[in-house]
């Protein structure tokens, strides 16, 4: 689990998304990872995550991985 603090640009205000157990240690709802949280923000910016792909010795870079996803619950 994380904290973000994101204003404005698209994304829904004073929202708390997911889920935790009572120590905040384990997810226990709609988990995002990192690369998720990129892809959202690249969006934001008006970037598409998936054309930022380069080939390197046979396998596919992003800077979201290529298995980053919209998180669409946080857009406004």
């Amino acid at each position: 689990a994380f904290t973000m603090w994101l204003a404005g640009g698209g994304t829904r205000p004073g929202m708390i998304y997911g889920a935790t157990d009572e120590l905040g240690f384990s997810i226990t709802e709609s988990p995002v990872h990192v690369h998720d949280l990129n892809a959202t923000i690249l969006h934001l910016l008006g970037l598409d995550h998936t054309r930022l792909t380069f080939r390197h010795q046979g396998r596919d870079y992003r800077l979201t991985d290529v298995h980053g996803e919209l998180v669409r619950g946080v857009l406004a």
